[in-house]
């Protein structure tokens, strides 16, 4: 194709596209390439498209808004769907107490200010991320980034003070105690509990594999960071806005954290990212401290009101439940055929589903075998993604809004992509 060769030639190798093909068009779950194929869609742009592509209630509200003014930065004229955006966040916050919210741009702005308000709050500057989390590929997100291929290796020294500890997950065979073992010695050989501004975790791992933080794990970790005066950052960039069957992830757990970063389906396809905060830590920054020139586009503040409305008005947060609850049975019957790849460690929380592919011995995960599965999916008319420490993992982002005859054909086409 004449788009491969351009694009080969046009743009650096690093960045990687995991379907070669090219869109023309998307509605809902829905996308057709240029030569005129047809995909179901249970990738949804990394998580981004919660309310499905061009949903009209989005698209009305970015037209309505471009029809006014499309820039000014907040930081030089301020505009209400900012501010708007920032009330409806605040009043949805996953803990108690007033909060308050900056707007950014992607995901990894969102990590990088949260670090900056939690050391700015503290004094501190220590940071413990954990294994095979995944928070952005800016210098210091990469550091936060608990894998070293591709995120790492190539880029020299990462920025000091950020440590890690395992993540527990029984497909790791890592427990929860292990965790927390691993944390108390890091406490005692590297970095004093006195000088850690924040634990950030991902309540649902993304790139990692879709592994669950045990809320058991949550629990520890806010007792921990009360009794030494650490922040607790929830990154829910790619759990949040009803995927998991609840606003935020962290929510499931029942633990209140102290920062939440927010991206991908907060605005329904447009850049924006925001950090939400508990505002007496919020506004331990001084004016001018925070903020980006395109940060809280009045274009994407426009987009995510309506994404609000949709996941309330659409009930999509239950529609989750009900997606995930389908998602499953139809891989655990999957699981049990002899007729298809070896699968195993079937998981998730809401609609965001993952599961592992094995060997044909079936005893260790393959990351070849998984990309093989995504490879032929895109032959059947499935556009589907891998993740984890070894590609092993399969995961299902499917739009929020897709019907039930929509999914039914793309657990279809995946059951042909997983046929051997």
């Amino acid at each position: 194709m004449d788009l491969l060769r351009r694009r080969a030639e046009a743009v650096p190798r690093g960045v990687a596209t995991a379907a070669p093909i090219f869109a023309d068009r998307a509605d809902n779950a829905e996308l057709h390439d240029v030569e005129g194929r047809r995909f179901v869609d249970f990738a949804g742009g990394i998580a981004v498209l919660n309310v499905g592509h061009r949903h009209p209630r989005v698209i009305a509200a970015v037209a309505d808004q471009m029809a006014r003014f499309t820039h000014t930065a907040f930081q030089v004229v301020a505009y209400e769907p900012y501010v708007a955006l920032a009330e409806r966040l605040n009043g949805l916050a996953p803990f108690s107490g007033p909060a308050k919210t900056i707007f950014l741009t992607t995901g990894a702005e969102a990590v990088e200010n949260a670090v900056k308000v939690a050391r700015a709050a503290t004094g501190r500057s220590a940071v413990i991320a954990f294994t095979g989390g995944f928070h952005g590929r800016t210098a210091m997100t990469s550091a936060l980034t608990g894998k070293v291929y591709p995120y790492k290796a190539a880029f020299g020294p990462m920025p000091p003070e950020i440590y890690h500890v395992p993540f527990p997950a029984p497909a790791l065979g890592v427990t929860v105690e292990d965790s927390l073992r691993a944390l108390a010695f890091l406490f005692a050989a590297d970095v004093p509990a006195n000088r850690v501004a924040a634990i950030i975790i991902e309540p649902v791992q993304g790139e990692g594999g879709f592994h669950v933080a045990p809320f058991a794990l949550l629990r520890e970790l806010r007792a921990l960071c009360d009794r030494h005066g650490i922040l607790l950052i929830a990154d829910e960039v790619q759990s949040g806005f009803a995927r998991t069957g609840r606003m935020f992830g962290i929510e499931h757990s029942g633990v209140e954290p102290d920062l939440v970063t927010v991206a991908k389906s907060l605005a329904g396809g447009f850049p924006l990212s925001g950090l939400i905060g508990r505002a007496e830590i919020m506004d331990r920054v001084e004016p001018g401290g925070l903020g980006g020139t395109y940060g809280g586009s009045p274009i994407a503040c426009a987009a995510a009101l309506a994404v609000l409305d949709v996941i309330e008005e659409e009930g999509l947060i239950a529609r989750a439940d009900a997606i995930g609850e389908r998602l499953s049975a139809r891989i655990a019957d999957y699981a049990a055929s002899n007729a298809m790849a070896p699968i195993a460690n079937l998981r998730g929380l809401g609609a965001m589903v993952g599961f592992d592919i094995l060997d044909a011995a079936r005893e260790a995960p393959d990351g070849l075998r998984a990309r093989q599965v995504c490879a032929r999916a895109l032959n059947e008319g499935l556009i589907l993604l891998n993740c984890g420490v070894q590609g092993e993992t399969i995961r299902i982002l499917v739009p929020l809004t897709a019907s039930d005859a929509i999914i039914d054909e793309g657990l279809d086409m995946l059951a042909a992509a997983l046929a051997e």
